[in-house]
């Protein structure tokens, strides 16, 4: 059974923001009003109908959970908002619950919690190991969903009767939220246990742009043939999972979702809380699509900074071309970054209005600009690329233009099998 909760009351949260709204659909920003730095910032809502994300509804799903032994897959954004002004700034703590807590208090009976990357309470690194354990807090056991066991075992499931999953995403193929809710669905599926999507707004949810991901690169970080940048709620994304056929064995995953109140795909959208430690705020967020190409390479994006996902570069970058320098130091979101302590050239893009489409300039720049090309690309490039033919098209010296026109017959057929799976406008 599937059930798409539609968008019919009004239940305001403090969402919205200070610039015009972006649009793929030939809509134009003022630049005057984009307030760029930081996530906790006073931004009235467009109109008296602010946002209310999933998990704030719930009068919808309460009813699903009742009488059940519950998991729920969360991190640090999986929270219920606790206030109604629209003019307020971002929540702080006490300005929202986190849905463990709101979930227990309403004698929910969760049985364990399962953790992303970046764990339960988002603080560990790119690519860290998250162990199992017990959150202190709860006394909940904790099972990580990164590392060996991306996939919940029959074994740790066979104690539930449902799942919640409940996950700030980004909107972006390589991050790594869509693939802990594929390997969620699949085993709900194998167990046969239904799973309640609670969804949220995606910021990046006003283009499509990228390569469609090829089936010889997939990986974690790239499970499905989508383009990088794919346009869809976490709740919308599950459903095509679900549709597609993409689960092993084409099996299908007892799937509802519980949609968000008053939010379009053209509606811009502050996170409240950051998703991961190196995406400290909205400018990261919106460049996050486009500097995350620099992973697989040479260049430093920002990891070992205060401006993670907002300046880029590297030791071996033309200082002449990148007069802008900085240092990687290990920090709470890299223990070890790349270039540590190693001066590196580059640019500082942390006054960048939020993007309507991929930036590649940067990226081919950086490449004709490098003293070491030969090593510029690293093999976990064509992971997070989708395709071999992007670093193929850069060796050889093609324009961003030219790139960008080689993707629009696959990007044309993947709006198309979008569309089926679409919950909002």
């Amino acid at each position: 059974m599937r059930l798409i909760v539609s968008k019919n009351t009004v239940f305001p949260i403090i969402i919205g923001m200070i610039f015009t709204l972006i649009s793929c659909r030939s809509k134009t920003t003022d630049k005057s009003q984009i307030a760029l730095k930081g996530i906790d910032t006073a931004i009235p809502a467009k109109d008296k109908k602010a946002i209310k994300v999933g998990a704030n509804r719930t009068d919808i799903y309460l009813p699903f959970l009742k009488g059940k032994r519950i998991g729920v897959v969360a991190n640090q954004t999986s929270v219920i908002f606790k206030h109604d002004d629209t003019t307020t700034k971002m929540p702080h703590k006490e300005h929202h619950t986190h849905i463990i807590d709101s979930l227990l208090a309403l004698n929910v009976s969760i049985k364990k919690v399962f953790a992303p990357e970046h764990g339960f309470r988002g603080k560990a690194d790119a690519g860290e190991l998250v162990k199992d354990g017990i959150d202190t807090k709860t006394q909940l056991p904790l099972v990580s969903l990164y590392g060996a066991n991306k996939k919940p075992s029959a074994a740790q499931l066979k104690d539930l009767d449902l799942i919640v999953f409940d996950i700030q995403d980004v909107g972006v193929r390589f991050y790594t939220y869509i693939s802990t809710l594929h390997y969620i669905m699949e085993a709900c599926a194998e167990q046969h246990i239904p799973l309640l999507v609670l969804d949220r707004p995606n910021p990046n949810g006003h283009y499509i742009d990228g390569p469609i991901l090829e089936d010889t690169y997939k990986s974690f970080v790239g499970l499905h043939p989508i383009p990088i940048v794919h346009g869809m709620t976490i709740g919308e994304y599950a459903k095509m999972i679900n549709g597609e056929h993409w689960l092993k064995n084409g099996v299908t995953c007892d799937l509802k979702v519980i949609s968000v109140e008053n939010y379009t795909h053209d509606l811009p959208y502050w996170l409240p809380i950051k998703p991961s430690p190196n995406l400290p705020n909205a400018t990261a967020i919106h460049l996050y699509p486009s500097l995350g190409f620099f992973e697989g390479t040479t260049v430093s994006a920002g990891r070992g900074t205060e401006t993670q996902f907002q300046i880029f570069g590297s030791p071996h970058l033309d200082p002449t071309q990148y007069p802008f320098t900085f240092t990687p130091q290990p920090n709470f979101g890299a223990k070890h970054p790349k270039h540590e302590n190693i001066l590196c050239y580059g640019k500082d893009l942390s006054a960048t209005p939020p993007l309507t489409r991929l930036n590649l300039n940067w990226l081919i720049s950086a490449y004709q600009h490098s003293a070491k090309q030969k090593t510029f690309f690293t093999p976990y490039f064509l992971n997070l690329a989708g395709t071999k033919t992007l670093q193929t098209q850069i060796i050889a010296g093609q324009s961003a233009q030219d790139i960008k026109a080689s993707w629009q017959d696959d990007l044309q057929d993947f709006k198309t099998t979008r569309s089926k799976y679409l919950i909002y406008d």
